[in-house]
């Protein structure tokens, strides 16, 4: 049973009202990475965030690195899901990934770029090929993606570019990983300016403490457990909170929103960032 406490979104368990009825959604990096000591199950947000577009009434691309891994979220949404293997960390996979996403949905007007990987923890552990490695993959593939895709959208198209609250308020120890964040902001807001003209938007969500696999791994060593970070909200987020999010940034609903970030923390950088 939901309540107003614990509505039924944040589980992943409101009924469909189909706001993304008849479009289709490219999500990458829609499966959902396993990482050591992780509890099994544990939903990651490309995958919350493709189950929901394609139950909101979307059509689905699930582009992923790991083809099982797309393929189990595919398995998860039924016939409305086409599965894409595509790493990231190759520019020619990034130049052609949103083109297969329109061939195999007929067309295009959803992209959620979800991308991200971590990095090692301090400036003195993250050598040069760090750098290359991390920026590549969640900068980098986020332009040449977006770049692609742009031409091929339909107007009134949406893209929505995964950031994080480190893009802003750096604390878990990886300062690679807080600087590409911040970057992906920069290519959001000049993808969104080059749409203008065709009324394609483009914008970011920025989770901050939200309890996936990705999340979880990102504590750094010696931290403040996370489950004792103080939280306005009195809890975590989910994966379905930040899918929520951004389904509202590709729906009509934000029909006039563009270059803008939507921050999901609980209210954590905004009301006990000193604490």
């Amino acid at each position: 049973m939901t309540s107003l406490a614990e509505p039924g979104e944040m589980h992943g368990e409101a009924a469909a009202r189909g706001r993304l009825e008849g479009r289709r959604i490219l999500v990458v990096g829609a499966g959902t990475a396993a990482y050591d000591g992780q509890e099994k199950g544990k939903l990651g947000n490309g995958r919350a965030i493709s189950v929901l577009a394609a139950r909101e009434g979307a059509l689905v691309a699930c582009a992923d690195r790991d083809a099982a891994a797309a393929q189990q979220t595919a398995d998860l949404i039924g016939a409305a899901a086409r599965v894409i293997e595509a790493d990231v960390a190759d520019p020619d996979t990034c130049a052609g990934m949103a083109a297969s996403a329109a061939e195999l949905l007929g067309g295009l007007d959803g992209v959620v770029l979800n991308v991200g990987i971590l990095a090692p923890f301090g400036f003195e552990a993250t050598s040069p090929d760090d750098w290359d490695r991390v920026f590549s993959t969640n900068v980098r593939s986020h332009a040449l993606i977006a770049g692609a895709a742009l031409p091929l959208l339909d107007e009134g198209a949406s893209l929505v570019f995964m950031s994080s609250m480190s893009s802003f308020l750096p604390g878990i120890g990886m300062p690679a990983y807080d600087m590409s964040k911040a970057a992906v902001m920069g290519v959001m807001r000049a993808t969104a300016l080059d749409g203008a003209t065709r009324r394609i938007r483009a914008n970011a969500v920025l989770p901050g403490v939200v309890d996936t696999p990705l999340g979880a791994a990102g504590a750094p060593p010696g931290a403040r457990e996370r489950g004792r970070i103080p939280l306005p909200l009195g809890r975590r987020g989910t994966a379905w909170d930040v899918a929520y999010a951004t389904l509202f940034l590709l729906s009509g609903e934000s029909a006039y929103i563009t270059g803008q970030g939507i921050v999901v923390d609980g209210g954590v950088s905004t009301l006990f960032a000193g604490g």
